[in-house]
């Protein structure tokens, strides 16, 4: 009896509840609506390729329930722009009703093709306006987008399958050609110089073919999709000419590789792109005044530790952002002056189953913040350990690192490990280097292995969790090259001190920001 009292209450609560609401007596809309933007900035976007998703918060501020008569896109149908108003997909919406005291969203998104345009200087600003009502009641919110141009690379699709063309070379070294599950193809003649004039975006892997050299020329920018990247096979080379600018705070005319996101929000996310992978079996790989950001390994770098010449000179070039390595190298050889590598989420350089390397004059650290790494800055050993878990050795033939900056947020940013049966040199000149562990496996005091080198002082980075890794005045760094190592130039071009500074960059009065 009780329980039937009960629901008989809420049934005549709700029954004069509902019969006191007016809440659907929904009247016009009068022109007084607000939002959370005048204009929404979509960003820049490459041709064709679709935007990010904004949105627009749209608030009823009144007492009244309200009904927005309509709700579009200036240029209606035929926008290039798309709306999604209270979940629903469209351009043109109808009598749209909104609470009092409530607000809606409305998602933006846009593609252009720009070659419906006449362009200038390969770009294009789109505008077009959401309208609210009509008459005295309209009201707008204006919509902009940058459309830039662009050379697109991608692999052919099979129209009747639906297949993508994947890359078919040497993988095994046995002269002959292994189909593979890369998808992408190789470059055309006429491809293997990219320019200044428009950027680049590559579906797949643009791979450059046996004999071949891609020249990539100051200021050209290359961008990745997803799971994409570079990839120089079996006697072909990489020359990334990029020139230092005349502003030394500048890099403008350096080469830039990088995701094909341009929207601010991906500016610094890692792994939005595969790698540059150089080989077994390329030859006389060389990169100057270049970045490369936001990758899962900047460069793959692997075999050819005994080839004439090092099979990767990498000059006055920085490497950020990559969810894995910055620079992973297996057997191979590289030089590297000048170079800066931060935020990796593994190590910066891993120099690993034996090799060649030398590095002078480069800042090698690692600030990765955006989850646990298991490995430091540098990693430098002679193995290779199979999924069996046998172990393959191979001779470190050299692993030296001169006037260097080796550093980051964790105790430990070096790690030399080796196993019997292969070569294992290396040594550390003149750096400063993180390593504050306790019953150290390294013996700082070995000659043969460290000479000179300076634990766990402040290197006085800018700003180095955004990558700017520049020395100010209070470095440890300052004035402890070793002169028979210095580069004469830094990153930037300045003129190094006698003696010099340790790491890329001179140091400088830093600005407190």
């Amino acid at each position: 009896m009780k329980r039937f009292f009960y629901v008989l209450l809420t049934l005549v609560i709700l029954i004069f509840w509902s019969s006191c609401r007016k809440d659907f007596d929904f009247s016009p809309s009068t022109g007084n609506l607000t939002f959370s933007k005048d204009t929404v900035y979509l960003d820049t976007v490459f041709t064709n390729i679709g935007s990010s998703t904004y949105n627009l918060k749209v608030y009823n501020r009144s007492d009244d329930d309200i009904s927005i008569p309509s709700v579009r896109l200036a240029e209606g149908e035929a926008s290039n722009y798309r709306l999604n108003v209270d979940g629903m997909p469209g351009k043109v919406f109808e009598n749209v009703e909104l609470l009092a005291n409530d607000s809606l969203f409305i998602f933006i998104e846009t593609t252009f093709d720009i070659a419906s345009v006449v362009a200038a200087d390969n770009q294009f600003i789109y505008t077009d306006a959401i309208e609210f009502d009509s008459g005295n009641n309209l009201q707008k919110v204006e919509l902009v987008t940058l459309v830039k141009d662009a050379v697109f690379i991608f692999p052919d699709r099979d129209n009747s399958t639906g297949i993508i063309e994947t890359l078919t070379f040497d993988v095994d070294g046995d002269g002959t050609p292994d189909q593979t599950n890369l998808q992408g193809r190789f470059l055309e003649d006429s491809e293997l110089t990219f320019t200044n004039e428009k950027p680049y975006v590559i579906y797949g892997f643009a791979a450059v073919d046996d004999g071949d050299v891609l020249t990539i020329e100051a200021g050209a920018r290359v961008h990745f999709h997803a799971n994409s990247g570079l990839l120089v096979t079996n006697n072909a080379s990489l020359k990334v000419n990029g020139a230092l600018s005349t502003d030394q705070d500048l890099l403008e005319n350096e080469v830039i590789f990088e995701g094909d996101r341009l929207e601010p929000i991906f500016e610094d996310v890692p792994g939005q792109w595969s790698a540059i992978y150089l080989f077994n079996g390329s030859v006389d790989n060389d990169i100057n005044y270049a970045t490369i950001k936001n990758s899962t390994v900047g460069i793959l770098c692997e075999g050819d530790q005994s080839a004439s010449e090092d099979k990767l000179t990498i000059t006055n070039s920085q490497i950020y952002n990559s969810s894995n390595f910055g620079i992973l190298a297996r057997a191979t050889s590289i030089t590297a002056e000048n170079l800066v590598i931060n935020n990796s989420g593994q190590s910066s350089f891993a120099g690993t189953f034996g090799g060649k390397y030398n590095f002078t004059h480069c800042t090698l650290a690692n600030y990765w913040n955006s989850s646990f790494r298991q490995f430091p800055s540098v990693l430098v050993n002679n193995f290779f350990v199979n999924p069996d878990n046998s172990v393959l050795t191979n001779n470190l033939e050299e692993a030296n690192f001169n006037n260097c900056i080796i550093y980051g947020n964790d105790n430990a940013e070096i790690d030399a490990s080796s196993e019997n049966g292969s070569d294992f040199n290396f040594k550390f000149t003149n750096c400063l280097i993180r390593y504050d562990v306790n019953n150290s496996p390294l013996n700082f005091n070995d000659i043969t292995r460290f000479d000179n080198i300076i634990l766990n002082d402040d290197p006085d980075f800018k700003l180095p969790f955004e990558n700017d890794m520049r020395i100010g005045d209070n470095s440890a760094a300052n004035a402890q090259g070793n002169p028979m190592f210095v580069i004469p130039t830094d990153l930037l071009g300045m003129n190094r001190s006698t003696p010099s500074d340790l790491g890329a960059y001179q140091h400088t009065t830093l600005d407190e920001d």
